[in-house]
């Protein structure tokens, strides 16, 4: 069993202890981890979205922080601050909460523009640059972020480029009346505290599976497609912005995720189908956005996977 494996199956074990029925969005979360990247979870208060970000980061015995965002929040708040210190005379650097390994950014567009900007080179760079002076943030590092999309008031949409930084956008959805019920039927028992504080992995072990997940392979033809999804979505009806060259190497490296998580060592068309939409829709500006029901971004993403040419399954997908 590889790494990447063994990962994807203790941290779903460990959450589907927690959380019932969110074994795709565990999937996106390890994926996004594996990937280096981050995740935007957008959807309504109560479904489980904290909770999540907790458990991933407990099973996998990552620190983990958690800020809640409002308006009246500065960048400092984040990122940190220079302070004078009198007895020493002179100034010392107090770390932020981006100073983890996952950083749940709870109700992310509450806040400001300029504090959603404070997270651009940690997201990007994987460091923090204050006065002149550049930190280093932990390995692995993630950001996993929540949005609330139905209450409006006192919230500011993240703007193309904070959008653009995350590698994986999805929702929690509500569960179905099986999982309601399995819901209820748990908080009537008692919790074992040990299974909420064990470990299942470290750090070292998540080094491993992204040296994995960087050397699946990726076959010419499957590249080409991937390219043709991202550059139809620049000509789709409306559209303002399609993906960009970022969000076509995410749309690769997320297919690489999934390849990983069914131990294959090489991607399948399949795996670039199923990582297009949280990958590519969250990416696409519209006209008169604000006039649209749904997700347009996937509608059109889903429109283009109909409609561009799959590899034959003839070709030799894994060979080097």
């Amino acid at each position: 069993m590889s790494h990447i494996q063994k990962i994807h199956q203790a941290v779903s074990k460990r959450v589907g202890k927690v959380i019932v029925g969110k074994e795709r969005v565990t999937d996106l979360a390890v994926i996004a981890l594996l990937c280096g990247g981050h995740m935007l979870i957008d959807d309504v208060p109560g479904t489980g979205k904290t909770v999540l970000a907790k458990t991933f980061a407990s099973a996998l015995s990552l620190d983990f922080k958690r800020v809640q965002c409002v308006p009246d929040m500065l960048p400092s708040d984040l990122v940190g601050v220079n302070f004078f210190d009198m007895k020493a005379s002179e100034f010392r650097f107090i770390k932020g909460p981006v100073f983890t390994n996952i950083l749940l950014a709870d109700e992310i567009n509450r806040a400001m523009p300029k504090t959603q900007s404070g997270l651009l080179e940690c997201m990007e760079e994987h460091q923090v640059t204050v006065e002149g002076v550049t930190y280093p943030l932990s390995e692995p590092f993630m950001v996993i972020a929540t949005q609330n999309p139905v209450e409006t008031k006192g919230t500011f949409d993240l703007p193309e480029a904070q959008l653009d930084r995350f590698l994986i956008k999805t929702t929690m959805g509500y569960p179905s009346h099986e999982e309601n019920v399995e819901i209820l039927s748990r908080k009537l028992k008692p919790l074992d505290p040990k299974e909420q504080t064990d470990a299942v992995l470290d750090a070292a072990v998540i080094k491993k599976a992204q040296r994995e997940l960087s050397e699946i392979y990726v076959h010419p033809d499957l590249l080409s497609y991937a390219a043709s999804i991202c550059e139809e979505t620049r000509y789709g009806k409306n559209v303002v912005l399609g993906a960009s060259p970022r969000a076509m190497i995410s749309l690769i490296r997320v297919a690489q995720g999934y390849a990983g998580l069914d131990g294959r060592d090489h991607v399948l068309p399949d795996d670039i189908k199923k990582a297009a939409v949280p990958t590519l829709s969250h990416r696409i500006v519209f006209q008169n956005m604000f006039f649209k029901n749904g997700d347009p971004g996937a509608d059109l993403i889903l429109q283009i996977l109909e409609q561009t040419p799959v590899p034959s399954e003839q070709i030799d997908f894994c060979r080097r």
